[in-house]
């Protein structure tokens, strides 16, 4: 090899790292750009009926829909902070915030299943809603946490393979988004379900732009999704509404 050809050689591999350093910090953010995203449809869903009236300077609420609130938007400030530490490089910190999380994850899913109930039994010993409505309205949050808990179980059993892990945690708070998505009040269904599974989409793009090719656990998480969204066709039928009453009258 000549001395020139050499030189030209040392260049290009000089300049890998580089280019590696240049492009690494952008694609370690996307997550982070999505998990804002989400903080902000969060937001949104949720202002006008609770988050507006908190920054006036309080809401009538029950105590459990405050904890509730609470605990998942701490959720929210947790899975930020876990997808920031990756981002900047700190993954020993992460794996160790991890072991919190998977408390806290467990906490939300609690907290989410107690609110199910109390929400609808609440509105109906108010008077505010009838039996039947009720009994409709519980198969949401009941259907969100369990597809909560079946990604959030999933992304802990796959911790040790962060490129499953990081994929099933978001599939997972993309579930618990569907309220928020609901109250937005989309006149379409489809409309509605676009939104609420866009932050997947996004995520399966990126895959496309960086890896060419989607991984597969997108593939799962969306068609799990998708038919978990079917619910709101259901939920006012009666077969449904006789589950519905049974899970609620000896609460009411």
């Amino acid at each position: 090899m000549t001395q020139t050809n050499m030189a030209g050689a040392v260049a290009v591999v000089g300049d890998l790292p580089r280019r590696s350093v240049a492009r690494a910090p952008w694609r370690r953010s996307f997550y982070l750009a999505i998990t804002l995203i989400l903080m902000a449809i969060v937001v949104r869903g949720f202002w006008p009926s609770y988050f507006g009236h908190l920054s006036r300077g309080g809401v009538t609420r029950p105590s459990i829909v405050h904890v509730h609130a609470a605990v998942f938007s701490g959720w929210m400030v947790l899975l930020l902070t876990q997808v920031s530490l990756v981002s900047i490089g700190r993954v020993r910190l992460h794996r160790r915030l991890g072991n919190i999380g998977i408390a806290y994850g467990a906490l939300v899913l609690v907290i989410g299943l107690a609110v199910s109930f109390a929400a609808p039994v609440l509105h109906v010993r108010a008077g505010e809603w009838t039996l039947d409505r009720a009994a409709g309205f519980i198969l949401l949050p009941l259907v969100d946490m369990v597809l909560f808990g079946g990604f959030f179980g999933a992304a802990v059993a796959y911790r040790r393979t962060p490129e499953i892990h990081k994929r099933l945690i978001l599939a997972a708070t993309v579930a618990l988004a569907f309220a928020a998505v609901a109250r937005m009040s989309f006149k379409s269904p489809l409309v509605f379900l676009l939104i609420w599974l866009s932050p997947l989409f996004a995520a399966m793009a990126f895959d496309v732009f960086t890896r060419r090719r989607v991984h597969p656990v997108h593939f799962v998480n969306v068609a799990v999704l998708a038919a978990a969204f079917l619910r709101i066709f259901f939920m006012e039928s009666e077969g449904w509404l006789r589950i519905g009453r049974a899970l609620l009258v000896p609460f009411v």
